[in-house]
């Protein structure tokens, strides 16, 4: 198994143009407020629970502008050995795509690009905020290259992997404590890999809602999700799980 992946963080890559509108958006669904921009350009920002529930919680979600394209999702993944889980990474197939003051930036297989960065003690999830969590990271893969991205992220993460509740999902659930799980999809297109950000909601049409107050707007339905627009123009989705587990409620099929 590769280097023990200690915490993670999800990054919600939106263009620089739009920045503050994605900043604005989604600190106030997850109840953060903003670290100090960091980057040549300002261009990151680290969004810190705030509020009585929050309590010692980490920090588990930033927001990067970026120049080229429309943005989406990628994840950090913190280790105490950033080398080590890159050099895990790089056998199956992942490339290395830039180094890092604190880590190197790779792309997997599938091409989907990720982070493997130094560990800094996180270990206390923010808590639930509004009846929802973001709590999971949607890979979505071509056809042809899914099997070999489920394997390649099983065996990177070393968390438990099942079949999702469809066909086209598959599940990495990581151990208790940590943020993040990861879902990969399968497309029904050839493209490369992108990623999308999830929410586990008690209630979708209630958190729907209070999105569109702020400023999201509704795309589409799914079967247990609603794919969302938020005003930076990134797509998202709100997913009928259980906000404290991840999980499907009993009701639905695992």
């Amino acid at each position: 198994m590769a280097e023990a992946i200690r915490w993670a963080y999800v990054f919600v890559d939106r263009p620089m143009a739009r920045f503050g509108q994605a900043c604005d958006f989604w600190t106030a669904v997850t109840a953060t407020g903003l670290s100090e921009p960091r980057g040549e350009r300002d261009e990151f920002v680290t969004l810190l629970p705030e509020g009585a529930d929050a309590g010692e919680a980490d920090a588990c979600v930033k927001v990067q502008g970026v120049e080229d394209g429309h943005g989406g999702a990628h994840l950090d993944l913190a280790v105490e050995d950033p080398s080590a889980l890159a050099d895990a990474a790089v056998l199956p197939g992942a490339e290395v795509v830039a180094p890092l003051p604190i880590g190197k930036v790779l792309r997997s297989p599938g091409g989907q690009l990720f982070c493997a960065v130094r560990w800094d003690g996180e270990s206390v999830r923010p808590p639930v905020v509004g009846r929802s969590r973001l709590d999971q990271v949607c890979v979505d893969v071509a056809p042809a290259a899914f099997a070999a991205e489920v394997a390649f992220w099983t065996g990177l993460t070393g968390w438990d992997s099942q079949p999702g509740s469809l066909p086209e999902f598959h599940v990495l659930r990581p151990p208790a404590g940590l943020p993040l799980r990861v879902l990969l999809q399968r497309l029904r297109t050839d493209r490369p890999a992108s990623a999308h950000l999830d929410l586990a909601c008690a209630d979708i049409a209630a958190v729907r809602v209070r999105h569109e107050e702020l400023g999201a707007t509704f795309v589409a339905d799914g079967a247990r999700w609603t794919v969302m627009r938020d005003p930076a123009g990134g797509t998202y989705c709100l997913t009928g799980r259980d906000p404290e587990t991840g999980g499907l409620p009993v009701a639905a099929s695992a």
